[in-house]
């Protein structure tokens, strides 16, 4: 039996730069970090010849080709398993369509215990490249790649994306004492709003393209990123809100869906009891609420917004890792 454990993340600036359609024209670069917020994927040898995988549903079949989930399926054959396999995952919070990553979560964690099946290790940029293939090239999923690196690398990352479709992943150098600075003034509310990303990401991909309005803004979202690095290099935290802000007032633009009127009001009902900035997770639509604000407003600004759920979290070190293997002799 094989356990993995691979993180959610929280992106800061720079969403929507790690797409082909920005980074292929110019560098994008994004500022992300993982969260302990975990899922954890199991995997055991099958006693007879069959494939079980369990997810919101389980399917049992007899070989890889009838595997309905896609990323299953795809992964599977990426490292050559046939069948006799079971696969089973769990969540820490709720993650499909709530803007946390869940989907390169998923598939980072997948195939680090099927690596770790064949009695294989794998670094953390190459779980990150193979999950980029499953998904973007074999599934076709309109989404960009930083989802896979900050999986796959944990910690608080600036990660850079290049046109030969390269990607540079540096961690971000300041204090422990500034680390948890950010993380005290940063809080996480549940929306209860579930999306599925894939509409909004492809809109963005065609106004990148077609828009030239909405290039620039995402190159502006690139040097939020590039800033928000170098405020923290400086152990500077106090600007780190307005940042966001200007970000998320970026973001709104790039295309339908992002927000609406009822995350807006939530926002602004942020701001008036203390929030800095703030963003939804994710390419927007629902999902959790980041906001930014000194500790002490904290409690009003839960109060203010009864209907969201506070998610307490912190920051994670640490990328996708193996963290059980039982030898069957």
């Amino acid at each position: 039996m094989i356990i993995s454990r691979t993180p959610l993340r929280i992106s800061f600036a720079g969403g929507g730069s790690d797409l082909s359609a920005f980074y292929r024209r110019e560098q994008g670069a994004v500022l992300s970090t993982a969260i302990d917020k975990y899922i954890y994927i199991t995997l055991n040898k099958k006693f007879d010849s069959k494939i079980r995988a369990s997810y919101s549903v389980t399917e049992i079949v007899e070989n890889v080709a009838q595997v309905k989930h896609e990323l299953i399926r795809e992964a599977l054959k990426h490292v050559g398993i046939e069948n006799g396999i079971e696969i089973t995952s769990i969540s820490d919070i709720p993650s499909q369509g709530t803007g946390l990553g869940s989907s390169s979560s998923y598939t980072v964690g997948l195939l680090n215990a099927l690596h770790a099946y064949q009695w294989q290790y794998v670094g953390a940029d190459r779980l990150a490249r193979e999950a980029c293939e499953i998904e973007i090239d074999l599934c076709g999923k309109a989404i960009g790649k930083q989802d896979q690196y900050i999986a796959a690398f944990g910690g608080l990352q600036f990660i850079r994306f290049n046109s030969d479709e390269s990607v540079f992943v540096d961690p971000v150098i300041c204090s422990v004492a500034t680390k948890r600075h950010l993380e005290e003034r940063l809080l996480l509310m549940y929306t209860g709003i579930t999306r599925s990303a894939e509409s909004i990401l492809r809109e963005q991909i065609q106004n990148t393209q077609t828009d030239r309005d909405k290039h620039l803004s995402l190159r502006l979202m690139v040097g939020l990123a590039r800033e928000m690095q170098e405020a923290l290099a400086r152990n500077d935290v106090g600007s780190f809100g307005q940042l966001l802000h200007e970000g998320w007032e970026l973001k709104k633009k790039m295309a339908n869906g992002i927000t609406n009127p009822q995350i807006d009001a939530w926002y602004e009902r942020a701001r008036q009891h203390g929030a800095i900035g703030g963003k939804i997770t994710g390419a927007g639509g629902g999902g959790f609420l980041l906001l930014y604000a000194e500790p002490t407003c904290h409690a009003a600004i839960i109060n203010a917004l009864p209907e969201l759920c506070p998610v307490p979290f912190a920051f994670e070190p640490q990328g996708s890792k193996i963290i059980y293997v039982e030898e069957k002799i």
